[in-house]
């Protein structure tokens, strides 16, 4: 019989989104996918000093020595699996969920047991479809230490775990092909839009002038902002008319301010650009009444709250 003991490690929890759908559709296919990216998954985990413990129809668990190197293996195993799917049609895109903790656990051998790899696959399942979701006692171990971005997303209910388990999910990339979670991602869709079982599927290609407006390419918006000017001014009745479709451009210009900049609270960066549009309006209305002093101060204390709770969160977690 196997030695039992308990030993502090790095869990990996690794599975495939609606894996059941793919199976139905093409068994083999779908199995000889799942071996392949696998085999990438299992190279990448050893290359980070880490190993795999089990896996089990879709599922894998390896655990790592190393928080970071746990981390750094998670990102490039979606990385790559993102360049593998870029060439499959979106339904047949292979999509893993990944959730990574650090806890106590039960060694037996070469198999772990316990609360520590339970809350692992917790956040697996807590995952969108190419995401990677952490538990809090990753993120403070990892937050200064790897080259991505962390989204809080509050307590995660855990059986057995009183009040939950802080969970963060991790920014990949630059780019916005990430997975949105919730209010947190206002204004910052990926490539892909999420369907009804939960995967990401492409957008259809929108290009031209129609794109460029509705995504807020600040240099169209200020090239057709110029033209509007020009023609209210070549066509001048004393009528400056052009300020309207100007407030409307300004307005896409503010969102696509805060779906390019990571730095800034959504919901925040909303409530202050709304604020802005109405005092704008207020002022090209001027009828001697600052009513727009109102709903400002109305989202000032909602800014200041969403602010101030933030805070205690980063704190508490």
């Amino acid at each position: 019989m196997s030695e039992t003991r308990r030993k502090l490690t790095t869990i990996l929890s690794a599975d495939v989104q609606d894996y059941t759908r793919m199976m139905r559709a093409d068994e083999e296919g779908t199995l000889a996918t799942l071996k392949r990216y696998r085999d990438s998954m299992g190279r990448l985990i050893e290359a980070h000093e880490g190993r795999v413990v089990n896996t089990w129809g879709d599922g894998l668990i390896a655990e790592f020595p190393s928080v970071v190197e746990a981390v750094r293996t998670a990102v490039d195993v979606q990385n790559e699996l993102a360049g593998c799917n870029e060439n499959c049609p979106s339904d047949e895109q292979m999509l893993f969920r990944i959730g990574i903790n650090l806890g106590d656990v039960i060694a037996e051998g070469d198999d772990l047991y316990g609360d520590g790899v339970n809350v692992a696959a917790r956040l697996q399942a807590s995952a969108p479809a190419g995401g990677i979701v952490i538990s809090n006692t990753v993120y403070d171990q990892v937050r200064n230490k790897v080259a991505v971005g962390f989204d809080f997303l509050g307590p995660l209910e855990v059986k057995n775990i009183d009040g939950g388990v802080p969970s963060y999910a991790v920014r990949i990339g630059m780019a916005d092909t990430r997975p949105a979670f919730r209010s947190e991602t206002f204004g910052r869709p990926g490539d892909g839009a999420a369907s009804d079982d939960g995967r990401a599927h492409p957008k259809p290609d929108q290009g031209g002038l129609i794109a460029a407006i509705k995504t807020g390419s600040l240099p169209v918006l200020a090239v057709i902002a110029a033209g509007l000017v020009a023609l209210n001014l070549l066509t001048w009745n004393g009528v400056l008319w052009a300020v309207w479709p100007l407030l409307g451009l300004g307005i896409l210009a503010g969102l696509a301010w805060l779906r390019t900049n990571r730095w800034v609270d959504r919901g925040i960066g909303v409530l202050a650009l709304s604020g802005l549009v109405l005092l704008t309006i207020n002022l090209l209305t001027w009828r001697g009444v600052f009513w727009a002093v109102w709903p400002l101060l109305a989202f000032a204390v909602v800014g200041g709250i969403r602010w101030v709770t933030r805070q205690k969160r980063g704190l508490r977690s």
